[in-house]
């Protein structure tokens, strides 16, 4: 499935910055790229670097890979939604809201590493079966109309903005 077009998503917000930061034109093959390159990356964490922020108020590590796992329930929950023709705008969230009440801190990190390759397996094995046409359809997320395509390729940008965060902030990456 290649990247969406510019008119195939809001020009505001955090759209355009997160697909852009997709460079592969396969958006699906960056997934899947992308997927190893996290799932290694979190799996060779120490049991220290786990709970570890770089700043007050911010994510520990093991919250990022819980807040990337949840952001993609939602974005592939809305491409489902889209790609099976829902007619209503679906809703936003706030991602803080979601991290302070999932309990991250308190799960075992081999929980959220699971769950984190259980979802992207399960979004690949959807996605892979919309058609070009599919994908092409449009729909309401938070005010906004998005297509298929597009809400999946923000998954892949969403994720690459946390792994530049990650490189820039926790210098892990």
């Amino acid at each position: 499935m290649k990247k969406p077009d510019q008119d195939e998503y809001p020009s505001t917000s955090y759209f355009p910055n997160y697909i852009n930061k997709v460079e592969n034109e396969n958006i699906l093959e960056a997934l899947t790229i992308q997927s190893s390159i996290v799932y290694d990356l979190f799996k060779n964490l120490t049991p220290d670097q786990h709970f570890y922020a770089y700043a007050a108020g911010k994510w520990s590590l093991q919250e990022v890979l819980g807040h990337i796992t949840d952001v993609e329930r939602v974005f592939s929950y809305r491409a489902l939604c889209i790609a099976r023709g829902e007619k209503q705008n679906l809703p936003g969230f706030d991602e803080n809201d979601y991290v302070e009440k999932s309990h991250f801190r308190e799960m075992s990190f081999a929980s959220l590493l699971l769950q984190y390759k259980l979802v992207r397996d399960s979004s690949l094995a959807l996605f892979s079966t919309f058609s070009e046409e599919t994908g092409n359809r449009r729909g309401n997320t938070n005010g906004n109309e998005v297509t298929v395509r597009a809400l999946i390729c923000l998954i892949a940008g969403h994720e690459m903005h946390h792994l530049d965060i990650l490189r820039e902030k926790y210098n892990i990456y």
